[in-house]
């Protein structure tokens, strides 16, 4: 250890003071150094603790010469901080917003979806229970909505195509207006604020709660046992409801025609009939199972990724469905521009 000695000493008497010398000791520790994980050597400055002592020589009150010595000792303490910055990776601060990683955590989980059901990993038991939620469950609500949606379109074709003496065109318009359109998308819309926020709002409080943590620390992988057979059930339960849907849309039309307006329920169905094509079933099913895989997927990555407790589970609850809608407009538009270009001639037999 390395010492530095330093003396000062003062002679103080009534009338006159000669400074002498003061004692002053300073005792500095050698500077530490650290290691890093680099393998270079990073100095890291630790306070040096400085004792100073300081020596006082006076004549005693008698005035017999004999001088009295009286030592006073100072602790001062300073930081000597010599560390050096080490250089940083040009986004070692960045952080992306929730919505980032939030978008970027759909196309995992849909592709980790898709590597289970390709192989074989699916839970039955929490399939079937989740196929019932989403089937038998949300029937009741698609078909009353349907219905509804049928009646108030049938208002409107009536209404015009009567007067333009198109009657026997009424029921293949809304045979196909139904098929194409209408029964997929309103189907889709009713399970998304019905189901896809269940989805959302069940794997929000699990993740908050940490019980997700807790299926990983028994050994059951989450995507196998919460996500995939969620997205299983949507994917197989969409294209049947979209297809009651439909069925119940043009019964409730052709009825209604019938009862207000005096168009007969046969020259409906004999329409519709003659204007659909085995493609338009097919279309409307297809559209309906990947509006399903949307809903489904959305709703759990959502879900998955809530942070923030109640607040952020109603937050992700609320974000799951607006984007499952615009997710499923999105779709339609472009499976509608796929499947029907150019020009069609599906209501040349209706006329």
């Amino acid at each position: 250890m390395m010492q530095t000695c330093c003396i000062h000493q003062s002679f103080s008497f009534p009338h006159r003071s000669i400074p002498r010398s003061d004692a002053s000791i300073s005792i500095k520790p050698p500077k530490l150094c650290q290691v890093g994980f680099n393998g270079k050597t990073r100095s890291c400055g630790i306070s040096s603790l400085i004792r100073q002592r300081r020596l006082y020589v006076n004549l005693n009150a008698n005035n017999d010469n004999h001088p009295s010595m009286s030592m006073l000792e100072e602790e001062t303490s300073t930081e000597n901080s010599a560390s050096t910055q080490e250089a940083e990776l040009p986004f070692s601060n960045w952080s992306p917003s929730k919505y980032v990683w939030r978008g970027l955590s759909v196309p995992i989980i849909a592709g980790q979806v898709v590597l289970r059901i390709l192989k074989g990993k699916i839970h039955w038991r929490n399939t079937l229970q989740q196929l019932e939620r989403t089937g038998p469950k949300s029937l009741g609500v698609c078909l009353l909505t349907s219905t509804f949606v049928g009646m108030a379109f049938t208002i409107q074709f009536v209404r015009e195509f009567t007067r333009l003496g198109l009657n026997r065109s009424i029921g293949g318009v809304l045979a196909l207006a139904f098929s194409r359109e209408l029964s997929p998308v309103i189907t889709s819309i009713v399970v998304a604020g019905r189901m896809g926020s269940a989805f959302a709002a069940e794997l929000g409080t699990m993740q908050v709660s940490e019980q997700t943590d807790t299926l990983r620390v028994l050994g059951a992988d989450p995507i196998d046992y919460l996500i995939t057979p969620r997205v299983i059930a949507s994917c197989l339960a969409l294209p049947f409801l979209t297809l009651m849907c439909f069925t119940v849309g043009m019964a409730s039309s052709a009825l209604l025609s019938d009862a207000v307006y005096g168009i007969s329920i046969n020259i409906i169905m004999d329409s519709a009939h003659r204007a659909l094509r085995p493609w338009d079933i097919i279309s409307a099913m297809i559209k309906s199972q990947v509006f399903g895989a949307i809903i489904s997927v959305i709703s759990c990555s959502w879900g998955v990724t809530t942070t923030g407790g109640a607040k952020g589970v109603g937050e992700s609850t609320t974000s799951a469905v607006v984007m499952s809608l615009v997710g499923i407009f999105i779709a339609d538009f472009v499976l509608s521009s796929f499947f029907f270009q150019g020009a069609g001639d599906s209501l040349k037999n209706c006329v």
